[in-house]
């Protein structure tokens, strides 16, 4: 192919959710979906529309011109990330995405997702979300819903979620400002892991409490009986907070080896 001088391309315009367009070589010329294509009235063969994963239609001068297929690959511990998210509790597992449905099917399929929403634009997602939001919420006060995305359009649908978590490795600037929670690398399998700490971590933290606030209230209780003497004093001082410190740093464990940064 002949490498195209980008001083060449002018008039260049993004479409949202549809493609881009721009003048080549003097040339008209489009790249993105069915969508972009019919609204420029080229209609794409039908060959090309039943294409398995991300068809890239181009078209060239008002006549349709070919098409350059782009397929996402799963992470490799993708699959048994969403295995774990089931066992820690995940009712649900939804994928809204922006590619075509086959091509959504199919790693859907493979992951084993319970839902699978496909062709969306931007605004598309929020809709959805808000829909699982309604669902979630009248199923069960308690639950909450999370959504994870990297991308600039899923910046959105961060801030709309109860709890936004972005892939931060390759994330953008925008998804990463909206999340609430950022994954320092774009393994799937850092999200159970998270969810994992998280738990545990609130779980000591509570035990601290209990424990801190248990003690000093018997040891209060003797002291108004006249059973309580300097010692226990210090204990219910020193000896308690030294006792919290303690069990606080088991909160190190949580994580597996493979996890630890």
């Amino acid at each position: 192919p002949r490498p195209v001088d980008p001083a060449a391309v002018t008039d260049l315009r993004e479409h949202a959710g549809r493609g881009v367009s721009a003048t080549v070589h003097g040339r008209a010329v489009l790249a993105g979906n069915a969508v972009l294509l019919r609204a420029h009235g080229i209609e794409p063969p039908a060959d090309a529309l039943a294409l398995p994963g991300t068809a890239i239609l181009l078209a060239a001068d008002g006549a349709y011109a070919g098409a350059i297929l782009a397929q996402d690959q799963p992470k490799p511990d993708a699959k048994a990330a969403i295995d774990a998210l089931h066992r820690a509790g995940v009712r649900k597992t939804v994928m809204l995405t922006g590619d075509n449905e086959p091509a959504a099917r199919a790693v859907a399929d493979a992951l084993g997702l319970d839902e699978c929403h496909a062709r969306l634009l931007p605004a598309d997602k929020v809709t959805h979300l808000e829909r699982l939001l309604a669902d979630t919420h009248a199923a069960d006060p308690k639950a909450r819903l999370a959504f994870v995305g990297d991308g600039i359009n899923d910046a959105p649908v961060l801030a709309r979620a109860d709890l936004g978590v972005a892939m931060g490795a390759l994330g953008s600037d925008a998804a990463i400002e909206a999340a609430d929670v950022v994954l320092m690398d774009d393994r799937p399998s850092r999200l159970p892991t998270a969810i994992r700490i998280a738990r545990g971590t609130l779980a000591i933290a509570w035990q601290n409490i209990v424990f801190a606030i248990g003690v000093k209230a018997a040891i209060l209780l003797l002291g108004a009986l006249g059973l309580a003497n300097l010692w226990l004093a210090v204990f219910a001082d020193v000896g308690v907070a030294f006792l919290a410190i303690l069990n606080a740093i088991r909160a190190l464990t949580l994580a597996p080896p493979e996890a630890k940064p």
